[in-house]
């Protein structure tokens, strides 16, 4: 008797540990970025650089920090567009520097970016993530601005899209 209750309790033991599922631990990206590309506007089919670009988002007030602040190399950037609002606003800064009272320099354009949210459901771990569709600008050039034209290529903005360029910027 004593060994069937031993038997009896490895079995309910080793029941009771293969109902329990493996850690699901989210390693991935979990929303897609908005990826940019400068061009000549003189030269359109030529990649531009934008000396001292700083991107700001409207609203928090910070840089964006998926690049570094400021470089002059950059011809090509990605930044998060927000996932509980149809729109985003940026103020994209040219040459950006700071004056001696702390107070940002530069050319100055502002830009905002509407678009449908599409939630899916990746999985346990990592829960939810948000495509964006139909994105598009209002985006309306003024002699004061450094950006001269934007042309949307892709409308939409997945995690498996997030190779090439969504928006083509001229400046």
């Amino acid at each position: 008797m004593r060994l069937f209750i031993i038997i009896l309790f490895v079995i309910i033991w080793g029941l009771s540990f293969s109902a329990c599922e493996k850690d699901d631990i989210c390693v991935d990206d979990d929303t897609a970025q908005l990826i940019i590309r400068f061009y000549d506007a003189a030269n359109p089919t030529e990649f531009k650089v934008v000396p001292g670009l700083r991107v700001i988002g409207l609203g928090n007030g910070n840089p964006v920090d998926t690049f570094s602040d400021r470089v002059s190399t950059l011809d090509s950037v990605a930044i998060p567009l927000k996932t509980n609002e149809s729109a985003t606003q940026f103020s994209f800064i040219l040459n950006s520097a700071d004056d001696t009272n702390g107070t940002e320099t530069g050319t100055i354009d502002q830009l905002e970016f509407s678009y449908d949210l599409q939630e899916l459901f990746k999985s346990r771990a990592c829960g939810f993530v948000v495509n964006y569709n139909n994105l598009t600008t209002d985006f309306t050039p003024a002699t004061e601005n450094w950006i001269q034209s934007i042309e949307i290529v892709k409308p939409l903005i997945t995690l498996e899209e997030e190779v090439t360029a969504h928006v083509k910027i001229f400046h």
